[in-house]
């Protein structure tokens, strides 16, 4: 089962079929649909007359939250940046890299201190405790599973975090390099932005504790 998954907030109620509206009460539930999360977005009144009498088992999901919808901006003018560390964070979900689940997890734990994450619930799976995440802006759903990290591994994946940020995964390094027809660039490796007072070490060991 792939416990990294984003899921996009539904623009009308899963039931009804009926748009949301800006400012308005939904529900959402998750799901294990043939072995993957699968998310639902649902009306309040659909919410209240066919999911909310009875347990999360019974009706087959497997967490629930109350949102409220926001109704999307225009997109900005695209400019040219540096990737940030949510574009790393949906990047490395999207290509499915178990070899990057440490520095996964260190760039949700980023997200989430800066309160662009939110923890919506915690799911054991197999062993495995798995965070709900929901985007605060934009209401993306992402499911991200905590690695067994010792506390002498973090220095390298800090190391690997910054890497990703300032170079970009090792295929579009590549790209790029072709592309422009040179070398790559050089690593200047500088640490992950931390809290005052608060080292990224202590934070990580004892975040979800």
């Amino acid at each position: 089962m792939n416990d990294w998954n984003i899921q996009s907030r539904s623009r009308l109620c899963h039931e009804c079929e009926q748009g949301f509206e800006d400012q308005q009460i939904y529900r959402s539930l998750l799901f294990i649909d043939q072995g993957e999360y699968a998310r639902k977005d649902v009306c309040e009144s659909c919410w209240i007359s066919q999911y909310s009498a009875g347990s999360g088992a019974t009706k087959g999901f497997v967490s629930h939250w109350r949102g409220r919808y926001v109704s999307p901006s225009p997109p900005p003018p695209e400019a040219i940046r540096k990737d940030t560390a949510e574009s790393i964070l949906r990047k490395l979900v999207e290509k499915n890299l178990p070899e990057y689940a440490g520095a996964l997890y260190i760039l949700a734990v980023m997200l989430e201190r800066k309160r662009v994450l939110k923890v919506r619930d915690q799911i054991k799976k197999a062993g495995t405790r798995v965070f709900v995440y929901e985007h605060a802006k934009n209401g993306d759903v992402f499911t991200i599973a905590e690695p067994d990290l010792r506390l002498d591994e973090l220095e390298k994946i800090q190391h690997i975090v910054a890497d990703l940020m300032e170079n970009g995964l090792p295929d579009e390094k590549t790209d790029t390099t072709e592309s422009e027809g040179g070398e790559a660039p050089e690593n200047n490796i500088e640490a992950p932005e931390e809290t005052p007072g608060q080292p990224l070490e202590e934070s990580v060991s004892n975040e979800h504790i």
